[in-house]
């Protein structure tokens, strides 16, 4: 079976708001809305402040669906110094999406959930009727907790008031215009953003964090944000979806594959007094197959390619401007 696609016949003039719709997982899914052809609302962050409730009420008004995107996230070291924000931010933006749409009339509601919502230890692939026997892995379980709410304010809406929403959680995703800082960044971003550098300032060595041994699934943004629109259109129900690949890849032969696709030729080098987080990590995805017809496209080795052509292209761009500007 094929992987489904977007309807234009349902999207066609439909007014649509997508909150951090100008982010990484943002930009894919206004795009292809608008191919769908949407009447798309960006919602950014310097404009409503979604903590606050009249500015949610304010970002959903006259929208017929909303693609909640906006999120305070980041990779292992940014969760680690930012618990209570992690928790604050991103239950409150979405404590007050839900019912800022339910007051506004809004006809569906799509929030875009997190396996970091599973607990630390559970059998693998990861079943959805599993998110809750057990406590997230530590490291990211404030986000993870408050990403779990998603699934229990779409139930309860649903219950209460009769509020169409869906939670799909998301596996990693990874993509062109990530985060690519070091500290603060996810797993693929960070190893690229340090290959990259490795390979055009010859660097002898790479330093990455941990032992190299946990696994994760990787979803290309773009896979994510069809996924997204399919389930706004198509998914009328408060159960935990899977969204991903449902493939395993042990983060050291992630760290070999980027290697190679960049190019770089020295020695690896791995941080064992970092932390590792959560030690296995991939999705069981039938649901979403059997539910909207959902399946990825993009393998891992084209993503990663295609995120690396991005980033070289990117920072080219950085440097050229830098240099004018120096110049100038």
């Amino acid at each position: 079976m094929s992987s489904a696609r977007p309807d234009p016949g349902f999207w066609h003039g439909k007014r649509v708001a997508v909150t951090g719709g100008g982010g990484f997982l943002g930009k894919p899914s206004v795009r292809m809305l608008q191919e769908a052809g949407a009447d798309v609302t960006v919602i950014r962050s310097a404009e409503y402040d979604l903590r606050h409730p009249r500015a949610a009420r304010e970002a959903v008004e006259g929208q017929q669906v909303v693609v909640h995107l906006a999120a305070n996230v980041g990779g292992i070291g940014f969760n680690r110094r930012n618990p209570a924000p992690l928790a604050y931010d991103n239950l409150m933006m979405a404590t007050n999406i839900f019912e800022a749409s339910r007051l506004a009339g809004v006809e569906k509601l799509v929030v875009a959930g997190s396996v970091c919502a599973y607990p630390k230890f559970t059998d693998v692939p990861f079943s959805e009727d599993d998110i809750w026997s057990g406590y997230p892995e530590e490291s990211n379980a404030p986000y993870g907790t408050a990403k779990r709410m998603l699934i229990v304010l779409s139930d309860a809406y649903r219950r209460q008031y009769g509020f169409n929403s869906c939670a799909p959680v998301m596996a990693n995703l990874y993509g062109p215009d990530d985060n690519s800082d070091p500290e603060d960044s996810h797993v693929i971003a960070a190893m690229i953003g340090k290959y990259v550098t490795a390979v055009d300032e010859a660097l002898p060595t790479v330093t990455l964090w941990g032992t190299g041994n946990p696994s994760r699934e990787f979803l290309y943004v773009d896979d994510a944000a069809r996924a997204l629109v399919l389930a706004a259109e198509r998914y009328d129900s408060s159960d935990p979806v899977n969204i991903g690949t449902g493939q395993e890849t042990r983060i050291r032969d992630l760290a070999e594959m980027i290697e190679r696709l960049t190019g770089f030729e020295g020695e690896t080098v791995w941080d064992t007094s970092r932390p590792d987080g959560q030690p296995v990590r991939y999705l069981d995805v039938s649901r979403a197959r059997e539910r909207f017809g959902f399946e990825a496209d993009i393998g891992l080795e084209e993503g990663l390619q295609r995120t690396i052509e991005s980033y070289r292209a990117s920072a080219a761009q950085t440097t050229s401007t830098s240099s004018s500007v120096s110049s100038g």
